[in-house]
């Protein structure tokens, strides 16, 4: 296991940003690395972090203004070279769909729960992606 994850958090709201360090904190699960955090409030500055630097996983916040992270996801995947797995922040359960759309490998709901966040996260550092859907979604 590598000893340090990148995880970018992008919300133009401070609050949702800290609610994502919150509930995931230095570590999210006992077999995931530590976590350093990397914010981003606007998409020019996603799209420059990760073209700058690695990033094992990305957190879109969905309703985030005037760039949500469903179609920064979508753009991302189709942008980015090896694009990292999204987790992203649906507004409700229903929105479930659009997650599949944007192609983001997990999603959960806000109000950020941490319990959902934390497990979707360490999921995601461990590779699980590939079968994750739109976890905690529901």
């Amino acid at each position: 296991m590598q000893p340090t994850a990148t995880v970018l958090v992008y919300s133009d709201d401070a609050n949702t940003r800290e609610q994502v360090r919150l509930a995931a904190g230095r570590r999210p699960a006992a077999d995931a690395p530590q976590i350093e955090y990397v914010e981003c409030a606007t998409l020019p500055a996603l799209l420059s972090t990760l073209e700058e630097r690695t990033v094992d996983v990305c957190v879109l916040d969905g309703e985030a203004v005037p760039a949500g992270g469903m179609g920064v996801c979508r753009q991302i995947k189709d942008e980015i070279f090896r694009c990292p797995p999204v987790l992203l922040l649906i507004g409700r359960p229903e929105d479930a769909w659009l997650a599949t759309w944007s192609r983001a490998e997990a999603a959960v709901s806000h109000p950020v729960d941490p319990v959902a966040l934390a497990d979707a996260l360490a999921g995601l550092l461990r590779g699980d992606h590939r079968s994750a859907g739109a976890a905690g979604a529901a």
